[in-house]
């Protein structure tokens, strides 16, 4: 899944459209659980991660806020 950056080039309407595939994605998946033929229980945490991103993207665009891509410090060099 695409991260938080890449979901903020994404329409209202997109973020929707994806939103509404991972729900479809975990109710599939919480049936195939409970009957034993899921095979990774991460995958169901994933997704729920997922649609929670999705969302709070689309509530950032609704505010109007514009959040900034996060860049690691660089880290100093060794004198040697």
């Amino acid at each position: 899944m695409a991260n938080a950056n890449e979901l903020r080039e994404l329409t209202p309407q997109e973020l929707d459209g994806r939103v509404q595939e991972l729900r479809r994605q975990m109710f599939d998946m919480r049936n195939k659980h409970s009957t034993g033929v899921l095979d990774s229980t991460a995958e169901l945490v994933k997704a729920r991660r997922d649609v929670a991103r999705c969302l709070t993207v689309k509530r950032e665009k609704e505010q109007g806020l514009a959040r900034q891509a996060k860049v690691a410090p660089q880290k100093k060099a060794k004198k040697e």
